[in-house]
């Protein structure tokens, strides 16, 4: 059962929403009461997956608990087929929360990325340059404004 947790608008826009009802054809991976797991059209890398709640959340911050705990498990449980059964030699798992981190649909999802050293395999570059520390002033005030929040 699909259910969306708001209106029937959720149908026309969430193409996942779709995806989970059947309206639009995917390469399942693997599917339980509360998650589904499917190819990513656009991979980053061979093998490149995406896990998402069957409940509608938009994104991290509005994600249940529950959604949250079965997408995440279910993550774990296929990184690790990834690396025995493609030869992964690194797993990625990214969630993007919010158009300004690339979020491009709005329903949350974890992506799992196999990753290579073989670049015919394995697209992905990093975004930023690793290495680079940042300043200690400025983490040690991020650090108090974050602790303080929680």
């Amino acid at each position: 059962m699909i259910d969306t947790g708001s209106t029937d608008a959720v149908e026309d826009i969430c193409v996942f929403w779709e995806i989970v009802a059947g309206r639009i054809p995917s390469d399942k991976v693997a599917e339980d009461a509360n998650t589904l797991a499917f190819m990513d059209i656009d991979p980053g890398a061979d093998g490149h997956l995406l896990i998402i709640p069957k409940h509608h959340s938009v994104d991290l911050l509005s994600v249940p608990t529950e959604d949250l705990v079965a997408t995440t498990l279910a993550a774990q449980r296929i990184a690790k087929a990834m690396y025995t059964h493609l030869a992964a030699e690194g797993v990625n798992v990214l969630n993007c929360s919010g158009a300004a981190c690339w979020q491009t649909v709005f329903h949350f999802h974890l992506h799992v990325i196999p990753r290579y050293r073989d670049k015919s395999k394995d697209r992905m570059e990093l975004p930023f340059e690793p290495g680079t520390p940042s300043d200690a002033d400025t983490r040690a005030q991020y650090a108090r404004l974050l602790s303080a929040a929680l």
